[in-house]
């Protein structure tokens, strides 16, 4: 069996970084790989290094951003691509809404690219028995599609976020709303991001009639809700799995598309899908930090390289 060489890169990490989770993210990449008896580097500075496997936490948009710690990420992610060679892109938990301060350190894993047109998410070879585990360490089952409901949630996504490519978060809620209230009169739920502090600076809600703000947990904003309708965001996810239909205004970017409408006129006839095939290969994608540092997930990665 050949050596692989991977780096994880210390300095994508944002300055003045306060979530002890990131670096031990890297970290533990970094013990699984040894474990493994392969080549592990963990590389402080800002250039770029040859390497098998780029271990890059986080992402950026695809023009990149002038922050130091997103332009090493941007050019460590295109030097792998030059080279020919691998990145391992860490992103946040799909499941996070299950286990709120993510105290089973389950995080999403993809090589090359963070959206489902752009990067490899290991669901050519699935292995039902991942979803088992996921689901009986997060306390998760799919549960019946609901048949009943009073409101439409709208879930906002990180206004300047990467995944909205470009679209200030205000102007597609105003048309998201407008193209909602065309088609149904259920009272509207809005959503902001809740990872998003400066919400309050943009989003204007009081120029529509039969809309409210909510700034609750997801599974509150779910109960008795009809359906959920976001632009391409992991809520969707969330709202999936409890058994709300969804609408996704961009689905090709999204990880729920297989399972999402994507016309609002159906808000009041959504169609249901069989979602088992979807979870289970939306669950070999996640690892927790036990999985990494003991090597488990590395060996599953390194048959992709």
């Amino acid at each position: 069996m050949s050596n692989f060489t991977a780096v994880a890169y210390f300095g994508g990490i944002p300055p003045n970084n306060n979530n002890a989770e990131k670096p031990l993210i890297l970290n533990n990449f970094l013990q699984g790989v040894r474990a493994s008896g392969d080549h592990a580097i963990a590389h402080e500075g800002f250039n770029t290094i040859d390497c098998d496997v780029a271990l890059i936490q986080g992402f950026v948009h695809e023009h990149g951003k002038t922050a130091p710690h997103l332009q090493l990420r941007q050019r460590a992610v295109e030097h792998q691509k030059r080279t020919g060679k691998r990145s391992l892109i860490v992103d946040s938990n799909l499941f996070l809404y299950a286990d709120p301060g993510n105290t089973k350190h389950y995080l999403r894993y993809s090589f090359d690219g963070v959206f489902p047109t752009t990067g490899y998410y290991f669901t050519e070879q699935v292995d039902t028995t991942r979803w088992q585990k996921i689901s009986a360490m997060l306390g998760l089952q799919l549960k019946p599609y609901r048949k009943t409901g009073n409101h439409i949630l709208v879930c906002c996504q990180r206004n300047g976020g990467w995944s909205m490519h470009g679209m200030p978060v205000q102007n597609w809620l105003d048309q998201t709303i407008k193209t909602i209230q065309n088609f149904s009169d259920r009272p509207i739920v809005v959503r902001p991001h809740p990872g998003d502090k400066k919400w309050r600076n943009y989003l204007i809600l009081n120029k529509y009639k039969n809309v409210t703000l909510s700034t609750q947990h997801i599974t509150q904003d779910l109960q008795n809700a009809w359906a959920t309708v976001l632009h391409n965001s992991s809520p969707a996810v969330a709202s999936t799995i409890e058994g709300i239909p969804v609408f996704l205004t961009n689905p090709q970017v999204s990880q729920a598309a297989e399972v999402s409408n994507t016309n609002l006129k159906r808000l009041e006839d959504p169609k249901m899908f069989d979602r088992q095939t979807w979870i289970e290969k939306l669950s070999m994608c996640h690892w927790n930090f036990e999985e990494l540092k003991s090597g488990e997930a590395w060996q599953f990665f390194r048959k992709f390289i």
